[in-house]
């Protein structure tokens, strides 16, 4: 196993939830974390709270530019890349007899095409390191919620992405992973305009008892599987559920 002292990790989507836990996990472990995201404010702030260890990059990753300039500000912060953490992107709900095809192309320009771009970019900085890449998928692809195929469609485009990706990269001593995490609380769905925080917070709870394990999950859990991922030497191309069991469809039928 890889130790974690002395990374240097990139981010995106690092100024909340899953990605800010993840940050904030690398970095008390003796990373050297760089966090990315498009509102300046929250990364900044989060980095600030971190301290030194970690440096905020405001940038969207749709955009080549601003791509670019998170490989650039990772290696200048570390010294080196030796992983990616494609965690940026957005909930996207639409039902089937509304689709737009606007709509559904921004979820994959956002979801999908943006980290697959990144990941491409970040391969020369990845392969003297033998470094990995991690992509965040999640239990949609396990479980079926009306509603959400937009968004269900692109994090299974990512988890298919993981294993071709890995075969491909293999011969560079990169690996990839993806992690499948169930319901933790963050804020996507307000962030989408979706629902207000205390409709959120009410989801969550709704859908607690449907994990095995009876509760969600919290950003420090997803963390604990990226970390394992970024170590393990002899693992990659794998998708791992980190769910509570909530993918099992557990059922008192």
């Amino acid at each position: 196993m890889r130790e974690i002292s002395g990374m240097s990790v990139l981010i995106t989507g690092g100024g909340s939830g899953i990605g800010e836990g993840a940050a904030r996990h690398f970095a008390a472990r003796g990373a050297k974390v760089t966090i990315t995201g498009r509102r300046a404010d929250k990364v900044e702030a989060v980095a600030k709270s971190i301290g030194p260890a970690c440096r905020a990059v405001a940038g969207d990753v749709t955009k080549h530019a601003d791509r670019e300039a998170m490989l650039k500000a990772a290696v200048e912060h570390g010294g080196r890349l030796d992983l990616l953490v494609n965690n940026a992107a957005n909930m996207y709900r639409q039902a089937v007899h509304e689709y737009t095809e606007a709509f559904l192309r921004e979820a994959f320009e956002t979801n999908v095409i943006s980290a697959m771009m990144l990941s491409s970019m970040a391969v020369p900085l990845l392969e003297p390191t033998k470094g990995a890449i991690v992509f965040l998928g999640s239990v949609h692809n396990r479980r079926a919620f009306p509603g959400a195929s937009p968004y269900a469609t692109t994090k299974a485009a990512v988890e298919g992405l993981t294993r071709v990706m890995a075969a491909e990269l293999g011969r560079r001593q990169i690996r990839v992973g993806c992690i499948l995490p169930g319901a933790v609380s963050t804020e996507i769905n307000v962030r989408a305009g979706l629902f207000t925080q205390e409709q959120a917070e009410s989801r969550y709870a709704a859908i607690a008892p449907q994990h095995a394990l009876g509760r969600i999950g919290t950003v420090d859990e997803i963390a604990e599987g990226i970390e394992y991922l970024a170590r393990a030497e002899w693992v990659t191309g794998v998708a791992l559920e980190i769910d509570g069991g909530l993918g099992l469809g557990v059922s008192s039928f």
